[in-house]
């Protein structure tokens, strides 16, 4: 039974957690949200410009990747010396920063290592957000996967924004050479935006530190855990499958404009798609943080896998607009809660002190997947069967990574 000190402390807790993870939550809007899903509505406008092949142009979601993956690697040992809400905030300007700078390039180089750049920042940003949404998490037990998902939604606010904004700037900026350019300086504005919004959270959270309430009967319980440290070995199965999950939902972000396009979908159908999407992203929070607090194992991340996998394989087997929609509603409604299900699958089997180790490495896994994907996708497109073959190799990898997953022991 908790003692008299300790329900006191619950009971006047004035924590605003929602309102805390809703705020954080434009910190995945700026790091995957805007600053790399926003790229597949520019995608078809620059290669068209440019005289890209998909190669390339998935090549810039490559370097994206893997500039993610230099920044997950970082992370690790910056957070040891910094706090994780300075590192939000640092992460967000500089990805508001290198958004604007890929508006004054048009040769491909300069664009390259600015989304590699743009990819640092990002998961200086997203690591250091879900950690934050995480430690909220322990504070409220019986909610923690709904205030891990709000946070991951957060990343269907930026999609929303930008499938609305991208198409508006482009079609004003029309008469302009390189109209995509002020595309690009209209996403660095709402990181700009978000970035500021984000120094509330920021704040509080530096304040507090938030530590975990406990009884004597949790710490009873956690004392054979509360030892444990973070090995690859120990989740071994868990991140093959999100290594899977890395390599199939990029090429699916990254070509699925590009081939609505090819199709003969129209801008306003393109954007009502993309729209309703992001939209999804963020309810996903409410449909699946039950699965993601009662499996401990890996079966939470090895279904979502597998429903992500049909969501990809649709537009690459039927033009029919009804599936297609379902589609990427299916898609948008699991695949954040996907990376919300690894964080959930660290907090289950992890003390709060390894939390960092363990979020890391799933990024770093992910975003080693995310090298491959787009370029890979890019490389088929090119060849016989177009776009919709492409992804077709998208849906097996993330099935795979399902298969993989499902083999994964809680601790």
């Amino acid at each position: 039974m908790p003692n008299a000190s300790d329900s006191s402390s619950l009971s006047t807790d004035a924590t605003p957690y929602v309102r805390l993870a809703l705020a954080l939550a434009l910190g995945a809007a700026v790091s995957l949200g805007i600053t790399r899903f926003a790229y597949g509505l520019l995608l078809p406008t620059m290669r068209d410009d440019l005289g890209w092949s998909y190669t390339l142009g998935g090549g810039m979601n490559t370097a994206n990747a893997l500039g993610y993956l230099i920044g997950a690697l970082a992370t690790p040992w910056l957070l040891r010396r910094t706090p994780a809400t300075s590192l939000l905030l640092w992460g967000a300007a500089l990805a508001t920063v290198f958004m604007a700078l890929s508006g004054f390039f048009v040769d491909a180089m300069p664009l390259l290592v600015q989304r590699l750049l743009a990819g640092v920042a990002s998961a200086l940003v997203f690591i250091a957000g879900g950690l934050l949404a995480a430690r909220l998490g322990a504070r409220q037990p019986r909610r923690s996967g709904f205030l891990l998902g709000l946070y991951y939604g957060g990343t269907g606010l930026g999609i929303t924004l930008s499938a609305v904004g991208v198409p508006w700037v482009l079609e004003q900026a029309a008469a302009q050479p390189q109209a995509w350019a002020w595309a690009w300086w209209a996403l660095a504005l709402l990181c700009a935006v978000a970035t500021v919004l984000l120094m509330w959270p920021a704040r509080v959270l530096a304040a507090s530190e938030l530590p975990v309430h406990a009884t004597p009967a949790t710490d009873h319980k956690r004392q054979g855990a509360d030892h444990r440290v973070f090995r690859y070995r120990d989740f071994a199965f868990a991140l093959a499958g999100y290594t899977g999950f890395g390599v199939g939902y990029i090429g699916y972000m990254t070509f699925v404009i590009a081939l609505l396009k090819e199709q003969g979908s129209s801008p306003g159908a393109i954007t009502l798609f993309y729209a309703l999407l992001g939209l999804a992203v963020m309810a996903s929070s409410r449909i699946w943080a039950g699965l993601l607090d009662r499996h401990k194992d890996g079966r939470a991340l090895a279904r979502l896998n597998a429903l992500l996998g049909v969501a990809t394989i649709v537009p690459a087997l039927t033009t029919a607009w009804p599936l297609v929609l379902a589609s990427g509603l299916l898609f948008g409604g699991v695949f954040l809660s996907v990376v919300a299900s690894t964080t959930a699958l660290v907090r289950h089997n992890l003390p709060p002190a390894q939390w960092a180790a363990g979020i890391s490495a799933f990024t770093i896994v992910f975003a080693a997947g995310q090298i491959i994907g787009p370029t890979v996708v890019g490389f088929i497109a090119d060849g016989p069967g177009g776009l919709a073959r492409g992804l077709v190799f998208s849906a097996i990898a993330l099935w795979l990574g399902a298969g993989l997953a499902w083999r994964q022991r809680a601790l």
